[in-house]
């Protein structure tokens, strides 16, 4: 995979990009990564790339010119005929783990990283194929929202985690919240680790973490079991779990 990133900001990618599993992903050749400063790409001779908006209003506006331009010369020394071309902005649809799935099958991803008040909208109509948010709050910049993007996509692109099983178990990825984990030692202060977990019996223990599993999804995330399709055993389940809380 390629991801290309245009910032105004580059220095803030350094120790992000070159570390624990994103630097070790590049060391693998499973991902490259290209920081582009699209104030490079300015074509007045103060290099600037925001302006006052149109009819007035508060703050600055990122110019169109820089930003394309600076997408299609990527466009064209990659010879990517397809990339995806994400604009990180609260209007965006809402990030989420299938979304992460889906961007992680990709060959090509070119974020682009905002500043100041918005964006001029040809950027919008000329270059961009997805528009993205991570949350419903507001940030300086789109450079936090494109490193937890990048860092999603990259975790799930094969043999990067080394263990394969690793982001199919994930929170979310089931659609279910990751069940309760433990390891040694076995009673930590008081604090035992639940005895079917050490019982051996391997089908009780994948029962244990279905169920476990389910248990907190209702308690912290019951807005996921909406679009969940449930299984016969996890409606009896849920039934149980629910009486349990009344």
């Amino acid at each position: 995979m390629r991801i290309d990133i245009l910032t105004l900001f580059p220095n803030m990618f350094t120790n992000v990009l070159g570390e624990s599993m994103l630097h070790k992903a590049t060391l693998n050749g499973q991902v490259e990564y290209n920081v582009v400063n699209f104030r490079d790409f300015a074509d007045n001779k103060h290099h600037t790339v925001d302006d006052y908006p149109y009819g007035g209003g508060a703050g600055m506006v990122l110019k169109a010119q820089p930003i394309v331009d600076a997408v299609q010369d990527i466009k064209t020394k990659s010879n990517s005929k397809n990339p995806r071309v994400i604009l990180l902005c609260p209007q965006g649809k809402r990030y989420n783990q299938k979304m992460a799935e889906q961007l992680s099958k990709e060959e090509h991803l070119i974020f682009i990283c905002g500043h100041y008040e918005g964006y001029d909208e040809r950027i919008r109509e000329m270059v961009v194929t997805d528009e993205i948010s991570i949350g419903d709050f507001i940030l300086t910049g789109g450079e936090l929202g494109a490193m937890v993007i990048i860092d999603s996509v990259v975790r799930l692109l094969p043999g990067v985690l080394g263990n394969e099983q690793s982001p199919v178990q994930d929170s979310f990825s089931t659609g279910l919240l990751e069940h309760p984990q433990y390891t040694r030692p076995r009673d930590f202060r008081g604090y035992k680790v639940p005895d079917v977990l050490l019982s051996g019996d391997h089908k009780k223990i994948e029962e244990w973490r279905k169920k476990e599993s389910l248990k907190r999804t209702l308690q912290r995330r019951p807005d996921l079991l909406e679009e969940y399709p449930l299984t016969e055993q996890e409606k009896k389940w849920l039934i149980e779990l629910k009486e349990e809380q009344n």
